[in-house]
């Protein structure tokens, strides 16, 4: 076991409270063998209480990464005893990977026909055990529904910090993050930590263009208004601006542009058009495109679900979910 990964969801998810200071989540972790000792690559093992029929009372399963998986890994295929584990998993129940433990996921047939993602050193190993699956290697994590994954170690974080906000709302997300010091979503994908050749030190970023345009979402901003911030050509910005950040300019403006409607939804009173207008979409035809796309939901049924704070209940009408970290 990656004692990393596995620490991430009692992380996130032990943190959010309700108004009334009740735990919005319950976080159990289970082994799938009875309870006992299990290694981790680390110098210490851990000691896990809670056995396979845990995950029956599940409402979300997460799978952690796992160091060694075994024919899991080498032959996308589950060990009897982990086979045994998840058939405790009701039908309906959310699933969640961190890193390799998409291969669970997987290799359970969970992923089928559906997008997904690993860290980007394995992603080409997943895509060629598993060909039914759609990998993507660029993104920190994919949420398609009910099943969710997501990049190496940390982008684990951005992973729960996201059920969070899907949950209960920005705010509560963001109080969360706020707690643990990361930031409550991170720009761009994996794409920009991926080795490469290290650049030149006196090579210009694309950061102060990036707090240019963040000061004036609300106002129409163009590539080579941005590219004119750091004196580059437009092709020089654009390319520059991909490697550091994962994404193209227009994607990073559309996503700021969506999380501060976001934001202005659940913490504002304005009228649907005005946020429009705050955020930088113009018309609310066009901010409701935007965030169908991006969350599968209209700017109203956004409002109706996150707009009376942490006690709300969550966007599948429930007021929490009970999480178990799967053990490998």
């Amino acid at each position: 076991m990656l004692p990393f990964e596995l620490g991430i969801p009692h992380r996130i998810f032990g943190r959010p409270k309700d108004a009334g200071g009740r735990h919005l989540y319950e976080v159990v972790t289970c082994s799938i063998r009875p309870p006992g000792p299990v290694e981790t690559d680390a110098d210490f093992a851990i000691t896990v209480t809670n056995g396979p029929e845990a995950l029956a009372g599940a409402d979300t399963v997460i799978v952690p990464a796992s160091y060694e998986l075994g024919p899991v890994f080498e032959e996308g295929v589950l060990t009897p005893d982990l086979a045994a584990a998840l058939a405790h998993i009701r039908p309906g129940t959310r699933l969640a990977s961190i890193c390799t433990g998409v291969y669970v996921l997987a290799a359970a047939g969970f992923l089928d026909g559906r997008p997904a993602t690993t860290h980007w050193a394995d992603a080409d190993r997943l895509q060629r055990l598993f060909p039914d699956i759609d990998v993507d290697p660029d993104v920190l994590f994919i949420d398609d529904g009910d099943v969710l994954t997501s990049a190496g170690v940390a982008a684990g974080i951005d992973l729960c910090l996201h059920i969070v906000r899907r949950d209960h709302g920005t705010a509560v997300a963001n109080e969360v993050a706020r707690r643990t010091v990361v930031p409550p979503h991170r720009d761009g994908g994996q794409a920009q930590y991926i080795e490469r050749p290290v650049p030149d030190p006196q090579q210009a970023t694309t950061t102060a263009a990036r707090a240019w345009a963040l000061g004036r979402l609300h106002e129409s901003i163009q590539l080579r208004d941005m590219a004119e911030q750091e004196a580059m050509s437009v092709r020089t910005f654009t390319r520059r601006f991909r490697e550091e950040v994962g994404i193209s300019p227009g994607q990073w403006l559309t996503q700021q542009r969506v999380e501060r409607a976001r934001h202005l939804l659940e913490s504002s009173d304005r009228s649907v058009d005005r946020i429009a207008r705050d955020a930088g979409f113009g018309t609310a035809q066009s901010m409701r495109q935007h965030l169908q796309a991006a969350l599968g939901v209209t700017p109203t049924a956004y409002r109706r679900t996150f707009r009376t704070g942490s006690g709300a209940p969550g966007a599948d009408g429930s007021r929490g979910h009970g999480v178990a970290a799967a053990l490998r």
